[in-house]
């Protein structure tokens, strides 16, 4: 379904959607712990909903509410094979593949989309050294796994995805000895590797981390239930506060300022640029009489460049947004998309290898756009639309159900106009 929306300016009050990195991670960690927890401000996204699946896969009671789910982890690992779908969640995938090696099973996953052509090369390697069983095809998720995962130290590269190291960890203290990882390259997105890190806190397991260069696991540890709640998610929070700095006037409920987020980072990219965030009796507002060009190192916050994007097209200057090459492995080439959008609406940008050098303008013209199927284009263009001087259509405005299923109602009550066709 395709989207003609009408330049407008938003105005209103949102509630940010609950994290997805932290929603992901605490129903992994309640699953493995051997008791009830309840976890609450759950929104059922495609790539939560997948998480969910794959943890009843391996046996885990869940039971969902409206907005939180009750989990039960003493009946997880109660199967010996089990099949996951993980549609087109890449940190499902990357978790659960150690995960679902803790016991000696055999695993089947599937998926949709780009998925199947995300890299895996990281977990083939520790299951050559390893002797674990594995099939796949090329360009599609059809994985077939059989083996149990060995205590071990594990030689990880820390710029091609933060999952495989997340994965890892939550899989390595149910093991019976102690194990390593050892980060051999820049580690990109380490604020993942914190959200990951603090979950495991919360569940009373323990990790060493020796200035992200060497992790340092104890085996034989249990899980512990705990009841939480998801926090505001910052990835979300940035087309808002992106909107902000724009001109339009958006207040942001539930967010909160002290997280460990990585794209909590988008306020200060931001504030570089001139906007001021305010707090307000009802939470917080970016607000910016004028932006201007900067420069951004993309490597720890890549969800979050292809809306920045857009503030740097509408910035006085020219700006570089640089060391996002992995934002080509994503949904789509992101990199590439962006840029393509840029210049579809009217603005100025050129793509590099591994960054993109944005020349601002005052206004954007409009036009038609692809959201390429995936829900951070289509959401960047929905804002992109408010600076827009005639009609943005998207190609497919569903696509945002990935990550953000209320975001087309969201937009409406703050004043977004559009019609579906």
């Amino acid at each position: 379904m395709a989207v003609v929306i009408t330049p407008q300016k938003l105005r209103g009050t949102v509630t940010v959607p609950p994290s997805k990195s932290m929603a992901h991670r605490a129903i992994i960690c309640a699953s493995l712990a051997k008791g009830k927890s309840t976890i609450t401000n759950i929104e059922y996204s495609k790539d939560i909903i997948a998480t969910i699946s794959a943890m009843k896969a391996l046996g885990t009671t869940i039971i969902e509410k409206d907005d939180s789910l009750i989990i039960d982890g003493s009946t997880t690992y109660s199967k010996k094979e089990y099949d996951i779908d993980c549609c087109e969640s890449g940190s499902t995938l990357r978790f659960m593949v150690p995960v679902s090696l803790v016991c000696d099973a055999k695993v089947h996953f599937s998926g949709e989309g780009r998925l199947g052509q995300r890299p895996l090369n990281v977990f083939y390697d520790i299951f050559d050294k390893q002797n674990i069983k594995y099939s796949y095809q090329e360009n599609v998720l059809d994985l077939n796994i059989e083996g149990q995962l060995l205590s071990d130290t594990f030689m990880i590269p820390g710029d091609v995805s933060s999952q495989f190291i997340s994965g890892l960890l939550f899989a390595l203290p149910l093991l019976d000895k102690d194990s390593k990882i050892i980060i051999t390259s820049p580690l990109q997105s380490k604020g993942y590797i914190d959200l990951t890190l603090q979950m495991l806190e919360q569940f009373h397991i323990k990790v060493m981390n020796h200035d992200y260069q060497e992790l340092i696991i104890p085996g034989h540890q249990e899980y512990m239930s705990h009841d939480y709640r998801v926090e505001a998610d910052f990835s979300q929070a940035a087309f808002y506060l992106v909107a902000g700095a724009l001109g339009n006037d958006v207040v942001l409920k539930d967010l909160n300022l002290d997280s460990y987020q990585g794209d909590k980072v988008v306020v200060d990219m931001l504030k570089r640029m001139g906007g001021q965030l305010i707090e307000t009796d009802e939470g917080y507002q970016m607000k910016s009489d004028r932006l201007y060009a900067t420069v951004i190192d993309g490597s720890q916050c890549p969800d979050i460049i292809p809306v920045m994007a857009i503030a740097c097209a509408l910035a006085h200057g020219t700006s570089l947004i640089q060391n996002i090459g992995r934002l080509r492995i994503k949904e789509c080439d992101r990199l590439k998309a962006t840029v393509e959008v840029i210049h579809a609406l009217g603005g100025n940008a050129k793509e590099y290898e591994d960054s993109m050098e944005i020349i601002g303008c005052c206004h954007l013209k409009g036009g038609a756009v692809s959201s390429y199927n995936d829900h951070r284009m289509a959401m960047m263009e929905a804002i992109a639309s408010t600076r827009c001087q005639r009609s943005v259509v998207i190609d497919n405005k569903d696509c945002v159900s990935k990550s953000y299923p209320s975001f087309w109602e969201d937009f409406k009550m703050l004043g977004g106009v559009f019609d579906e066709c």
